[in-house]
């Protein structure tokens, strides 16, 4: 997969295509465990919610949502920048923080 134009130095992409929300959230939750502070990840995303469910998640986690981002192939792709400390969520529901 090719990476998006912009900030794609040192951004880990994460392919999200043909993922709904949910599934999408817990494998761009996998992909991002153990990454820096500060991480940039490009998000390529079919899922028509993304637009709004990607902003929301990073509200309720705590990441920076950065927006849409050029991609070359014309895809969907968003960016977002990983928190110090993020608000975990519980393992089967990204939607659900962790209780606490």
């Amino acid at each position: 997969m090719t990476a998006p134009a912009a900030g794609a130095g040192g951004a880990i992409v994460v392919d999200g295509t043909g993922m709904l929300c949910v599934t999408l959230l817990l494998h761009l939750r996998k992909r991002i465990a153990g990454r820096p502070t500060g991480t940039t990840v490009h998000i390529v995303s079919t899922d028509p919610a993304a637009p709004l469910d990607l902003p929301a998640w990073c509200h309720l986690t705590g990441h920076d949502y950065l927006g849409p981002v050029p991609d070359p192939e014309g895809r969907d792709v968003y960016a977002l920048r990983l928190a110090a400390d993020p608000t975990p969520t519980r393992p089967d529901a990204p939607w659900h923080p962790v209780a606490g």
